[in-house]
């Protein structure tokens, strides 16, 4: 439904307020997953089972008239304005054209392939809306169909652009709209928000990405919406859509347990106390592992409370609902018997794919998808549950079954991203080695990263399944789950001693914290998960540059070399490539005065998301559209880097040239071996495209994370002794791999090889 045909346009405040976006965005970390639930251990005073229908409460049909204007529940009118806009409604209208058709049997669905993603785009430009100056009067997503744009992606070597969240997001109070919450991850519509463009540019956009052998990848989020419509009508206990959330009606003569709900917001977090007392008395499963923005006074547990709503049956509920992150991001339930949130969740996601004609969905937030009463005693079971993968293998599978694929951010640990991965999404976001690799650049020290890679390599995850990305709108975040969690009691060899994982986690976080922030006063840390920068700014400071006016031109070329050394470790290997636009112009951070409306609340990240103009489309705007303040290019536009050989863009395209030319996106990696040079890091693989019988050229990347040059000897028991080793930059010969295994490498400052292994050609008799 069109916009005019909900408001009259006096009454329609805008989708996006960027001062309005103030707390932190969800990141997952500590999680402890209890050994029995709540069914298998049993209690003297435990209340016996109820049958089905006696946890069940109906109620009667009311005749009320009301004003025409009233925006609640008694109102015909307000209850189909808000049915009409709903996803729940849209979700039943765009399956039903599908249901019964031979094209839904047309493609494999039950496994994950991540080599079939990669053989569609492997090399992504992730965009972020509000960051990105157009031209005057053009909107973003005409912008990123920009014709010029897309040649200049080709001539680089990208093939896909990921929109970042654009559909309508923040919430609906009365008959107006409010902002997004969480950068537009708290979806309430289908519809794309005119603050981003339309549905016609959208498909346009995907149109243009074909006819330059590209694709587009669009964002859903299984785990929760905003307060939008479909939030509302579940307020107002409306027919299936209670369905659609984690949410409890708390009977009238319970309503004393409830926090009252100022004027002016419509819900209010419980405290401790309230939780447990609700969760005594059978309404609410209480604690879960963890409660992510924990925030005295604001947020102190994942419930909060809803005020009196009148719904159209005339009866007054309030209700209690879940919400993992924000309190406007209302979590779903995905094994309600009306299955009305996985509906919501899937119509979203065929609107993506068939309507608008992307090619493959990020999923948002999938790891939360299941909770469950955990032991007496024990916090509710909420994390790496069960069900999570059941229903990653259910919108997955869809996704398969239509053509389509799917990529998660799961900040779990490598048991977690295997196990996910092995039934639900193709690819995953590389929370292994990304904290390795700025480890390495900010120490000159690669072991922590050839630890994380071993242990990837030895848990299952191959980094074929992986997508290894460069700054994206997020923070540096430091990603040690993996370590402080699940393996915190392990011992690992690090530094010539044995460390628990959890001691691990604390030294690698002090090394990036000290390195990145400790006398840089451009970035900033982003509560205990990270680091506020962009991939400039950390350079800038692993190079001992204190403030952001002592970055001159002459330090330049170090940044860039150093940045590239960076864009190979990650197109190098197999799996997919990723980067921004604050990384292909050089962005460093804004100064924290330009955005102190949004980071007085704690949210650092907004320094990091300057505005940047990547066709020269307006040098005058000293903003994006949606207010962001312009940062600090290094490197410039893109039709000027590509004009000057020497420029990120233009050695970037050779970087990209090799992945493509030799197929090492699609690649087998055999192992990651000691090195003779502490800032060196070496990568075996298997040009097979994943077939291990077929016969395949080996190669090594070969990568110095020092800002001095390094020799060293490169040895892995993969190499074949008598092969010649050439560089396929130049195409010259190197060297030969001698019968140790072995074989020696000079790099410079910041310097990365592409070495391709021939073998020995027979001596004729």
């Amino acid at each position: 439904m069109a916009r005019d045909e909900q408001l009259p346009e006096e009454l329609y405040t805008g989708p996006i307020d960027l001062a309005g976006v103030r707390e932190l965005e969800g990141e997952e970390g500590d999680l402890e997953i209890p050994e029995i639930s709540y069914d298998e251990q049993r209690y003297p005073a435990r209340p016996r089972r109820l049958r089905p229908r006696d946890n069940l409460r109906g109620s009667s049909l009311r005749r009320i008239r009301t004003d025409p204007r009233t925006a609640n529940g008694t109102n015909p009118s307000y209850v189909e304005w808000l049915v009409r806009q709903s996803m729940l409604k849209d979700a039943d209208i765009l399956a039903r054209p599908l249901a019964g058709q031979p094209s839904m049997w047309r493609h494999a669905y039950a496994r994950p392939d991540s080599r079939r993603a990669i053989a569609t785009s492997d090399a992504w430009f992730t965009a972020y809306p509000i960051s990105l100056i157009t031209r005057p009067g053009q909107s973003f997503l005409a912008a990123l169909g920009d014709e010029e744009l897309w040649s200049a992606f080709e001539r680089i070597g990208i093939s896909a652009i990921h929109t970042g969240p654009v559909k309508r997001a923040g919430g609906i109070a009365g008959w107006l709209d409010t902002p997004s919450v969480d950068g537009h991850f708290d979806r309430i519509s289908t519809q794309i928000d005119p603050a981003f463009g339309t549905e016609d540019e959208f498909r346009a956009l995907c149109d243009v990405a074909d006819t330059h052998g590209g694709s587009v990848i669009d964002d859903i989020v299984p785990g929760h919406t905003g307060k939008g419509a479909d939030f509302r009508l579940a307020e107002m206990g409306f027919k299936d859509y209670p369905g659609i959330y984690h949410m409890i009606e708390i009977p009238p003569e319970d309503w004393m347990l409830l926090p009252d709900v100022p004027d002016g917001v419509d819900s209010v977090n419980l405290d401790a106390a309230t939780e447990h007392e609700l969760a005594d008395r059978g309404y609410i499963i209480g604690a879960l592992q963890r409660v992510i923005f924990y925030t005295p006074g604001v947020k102190e547990t994942n419930w909060s409370a809803t005020a009196p709503v009148i719904g159209p049956d005339g009866v007054t509920r309030r209700w209690v609902y879940l919400h993992y992150f924000k309190q406007g991001q209302p979590s779903i339930n995905w094994l309600d018997p009306t299955f009305a949130g996985m509906r919501l969740v899937i119509g979203d996601a065929l609107h993506s794919l068939g309507d608008l004609g992307t090619s493959a969905l990020r999923l948002d937030a999938n790891g939360f998808l299941g909770v469950e009463k955990s032991a007496e005693g024990l916090p509710a079971w909420s994390e790496g549950h069960p069900l999570s993968h059941a229903a990653n293998h259910i919108i997955a599978g869809m996704v398969r079954k239509v053509g389509g694929f799917t990529f998660q951010e799961l900040n779990l640990t490598i048991e977690d991203i295997r196990d996910t991965g092995a039934v639900g999404a193709d690819l995953s976001y590389d929370f292994i080695g990304r904290p390795g690799y700025h480890h390495a650049l900010a120490t000159a020290q690669t072991e922590f990263l050839r630890l994380a890679l071993n242990q990837s390599l030895l848990l299952g995850v191959q980094p074929v399944q992986l997508v290894h990305g460069l700054q994206n709108h997020d923070e540096l975040t430091y990603e040690l789950v993996h370590w402080a969690t699940r393996h915190g009691d392990d011992t690992f060899p690090f530094r010539g001693r044995e460390v628990s994982g959890s001691q691990l986690a604390e030294e690698i976080r002090a090394d990036l914290t000290e390195s990145l922030t400790g006398t840089a006063d451009y970035n900033r840390v982003f509560t205990q998960n990270g680091i506020a920068c962009t991939t400039t700014s950390l350079i800038a400071a692993t190079r001992g540059i204190a403030r952001l006016d002592d970055i001159t031109d002459e330090d330049v070329p170090a940044i860039r070399d150093a940045h590239l050394l960076l864009s190979a470790y990650n197109a190098w290997q197999p799996g997919v490539f990723a980067l921004s636009g604050w990384d292909l112009t050089g962005m460093l951070t804004i100064p924290g005065d330009e955005v102190a409306d949004l980071i007085r609340a704690g949210d650092t990240r907004w320094i990091e998301r300057g505005a940047h103009d990547l066709l020269n489309a307006d040098p005058k705007a000293t903003r994006s559209a949606a207010g962001m303040p312009r940062g600090r290019s290094l490197y410039g536009t893109l039709p000027d880097q590509l004009d000057d050989p020497d420029s990120f863009a233009s050695r970037l395209s050779d970087i990209l040239r090799l992945r493509r030319e030799y197929g090492i996106a699609t690649a087998s990696q055999l192992d990651i071996p000691e090195v003779a040079h502490a800032g060196m890091l070496v990568l075996v693989h298997r040009l097979d495209d994943g077939d291990a019988q077929a016969e395949a050229p080996m190669q090594v990347t070969v990568l110095n994370f020092a800002p001095e040059p390094t020799e060293g000897t490169v040895r892995s028991e993969q190499l074949v002794p008598g092969s010649i080793v050439m560089d396929a930059a130049s195409g010259d010969d190197i060297g030969r791999v001698d019968d140790l295994q072995s074989f020696s490498v000079s790099l410079p400052a910041y310097g990365a090889m592409f070495l391709l292994l021939q073998a020995e050609e027979p001596v004729a008799e």
